[in-house]
């Protein structure tokens, strides 16, 4: 049954709603925030059951057109129920009691599948939630569906035929709301969307409001990418802050999952909720951040947070092309609409009283030292970075998905459907012919190539490397001796290297700009404009700190835009 079918029996089957038998206004939850949302159930303008069924009708109306979602909670008007009467009984969770809200399908929950979008795990109903799921339900939350998502967190096809953002074999292409429609250009009109989803999270179901927020996972940007890419709020906090127990994992060394929202006060709702108040026994990087008192994180919204702060410009290469010293040819750089954007957004610091330092180059990226230089330092990825080809490259994902994914292949116990990262290859290869690997597997291959024995000290070594070009010769350094409050990066263009250290960053809505892809699309297609956003990077558990230049940007400025949806 398709989902918009599966919608509609659920939304005919719910019993008439209280607002029908009073004849009260029907509530929009288009845009809705979740103050807003809270405000209209605290003040009986709406009920959670209401809620639901209002983005279960927004879900049926424009999903054949979005393909945001995996599965729908069959159990979400239930627990809809069950919140409406604790609210009516003087009893409120937390700040999300009875906002619905959904997981990317790699998050363990115990009343939908987890597939993370692969042929392999289709139907799988894990033997425990994540921990994340139950924080969430403890606040309050409704999870009433799970996302796409670039399937296995897009760590299955690299080179030579990589998987497009938003692609599953379990759910297909997600499309962009903001230009919902497939790349006419010849070699990529297999479906894919025109403008880019971002990746592997997906955000278009919190853009289309399907939900009020929904929550991804970020090894190197698949938190910030979606939300850049669907004009949304990200966090992609330090890594361990929000417990990983209970996702299907890349590398414990990087992955993080993230919120996206509409508004940075959603997102410090959401990364509130998400936290929990002590360390995970099950996950030990969560004893590197504290949490905030209550794990609240709207003390943190200041409208008056730029004043005075300093913010650095990485100029070289994430904002202009940089020629490395002692090479040729200039690398990186923004497209003249991208950099006139950030000019703008720039002033608007300023404005608001900020300190530009610039530049504020990072140390690691503008090095004449070719082995500390980071633009020399890529992740070893697809079958160009196989064994024996791998010398220039880390070798991070490539390890940590092997020891990581096997690891939480046993902690399914007996509801695993096999027990290697080698078995999940040899069916894919078995069901090849059911779309089990439409681009290839070249990432699972060169990472079932690694002998977690043999390979150790050479994982150590390339780890170690990312850390320092990343953290203390990277963006640490600068932000130390500049003495900045924040980096501020184009787009989600910042989030690889800060994800090396497990820096957190936040990205915020400023603007779209022409959708100029390589080759170019064809005339008369009119491709509508890409969203743009501003990120606020810092170093270890300083979340608080960007949330606040984020809230201060965002409300100085407001230029998020809801889509056009038809």
């Amino acid at each position: 049954m398709s989902i918009k079918r599966f919608v509609l029996a659920l939304v005919a089957a719910a019993p008439i709603t209280i607002a029908a038998q009073q004849s009260r206004p029907v509530f929009d939850v288009t845009e809705a925030t979740i103050p807003q949302l809270q405000a209209a159930l605290t003040a009986g303008r709406v009920t959670s059951r209401e809620l639901v069924l209002l983005y279960l009708a927004r879900i049926a109306t424009y999903e054949h057109t979005l393909n945001a979602v995996i599965t729908v909670s069959k159990t979400a008007l239930a627990e809809a129920d069950v919140l409406d009467r604790e609210r009516a009984a003087g009893r409120v969770r937390g700040p999300l009691h009875g906002i619905p809200v959904a997981l990317k399908d790699n998050i363990h929950t115990m009343n939908m599948p987890t597939s993370g979008g692969a042929l392999a795990f289709k139907g799988m109903i894990p033997p425990y939630e994540a921990t994340l799921t139950k924080n969430l339900e403890d606040a309050g939350a409704i999870i009433i569906a799970k996302t796409v998502l670039t399937e296995l967190a897009n760590w299955v096809a690299g080179s030579p035929t990589p998987m497009p953002g938003n692609y599953s074999a379990v759910g297909g292409y997600g499309m962009n709301p903001y230009d919902p429609r497939p790349d006419p250009r010849a070699g990529f009109n297999d479906g894919r969307a025109v403008m880019g989803t971002g990746g592997s999270s997906s955000g278009i179901g919190t853009a289309a409001s399907f939900w009020a927020a929904n929550v991804g996972t970020e090894t190197s940007g698949s938190v910030l990418s979606p939300a850049n890419q669907n004009m949304l709020v990200g966090i992609k906090p330090t890594v361990g802050r929000i417990s990983r127990w209970g996702v299907i994992p890349i590398t414990a060394d990087q992955d993080t999952p993230g919120p996206m929202t509409k508004t940075v006060e959603d997102a410090a709702i959401m990364l509130g909720a998400l936290e929990s108040a002590a360390p995970d026994p099950h996950d030990p990087a969560t004893r590197v951040c504290r949490p905030p008192a209550n794990r609240d994180y709207r003390p943190y919204l200041k409208r008056d947070a730029l004043k005075g702060a300093r913010i650095g410009i990485p100029r070289a290469f994430y904002f202009d092309p940089f020629t490395i010293p002692g090479t040729t040819a200039p690398r990186g750089g923004l497209n003249p609409a991208q950099s006139a954007l950030m000019t703008e957004a720039i002033a608007e610091l300023k404005k608001e009283g900020a300190v530009i330092v610039d530049p504020a180059d990072i140390p690691s990226v503008v090095t004449a030292d070719t082995l500390k230089n980071i633009l020399f330092w890529n992740t070893c990825s697809g079958a160009d970075n196989r064994k024996n080809h791998n010398a220039n490259c880390s070798i991070d994902f490539n390890y940590g998905m092997k020891r990581d994914f096997n690891a939480w292949l046993t902690s399914l116990g007996s509801t695993a459907p096999f027990k290697t990262l080698t078995e999940l290859r040899w069916f894919n290869i078995a069901n090849a012919g059911r779309g089990a690997m439409k681009y290839g597997q070249s990432q699972l291959d060169i990472s079932d190539e690694m002998d977690l024995v043999a390979d150790k000290a050479r994982y150590d070594a390339d780890r170690a490397k990312d850390i320092d070009l990343g953290g203390p010769h990277g963006i640490a350094q600068v932000m130390q001796t500049e003495r900045l409050d924040a980096l501020l990066f184009p787009g989600a263009g910042g989030a690889a290297i800060s994800a090396k250290p497990g820096y957190p960053t936040v990205i915020v809505p400023f603007g779209r700009v022409p959708n100029a892809l390589t080759p170019a699309i064809p005339a008369g297609f009119n491709a509508q404009p890409v969203p743009f956003g501003v990120s606020f990077a810092g170093i270890e558990c300083s979340e608080p700190r960007l949330i606040e230049l984020a809230y201060a940007f965002e409300q100085a400025t407001k230029r998020r835009v809801p889509p056009a949806l038809k």
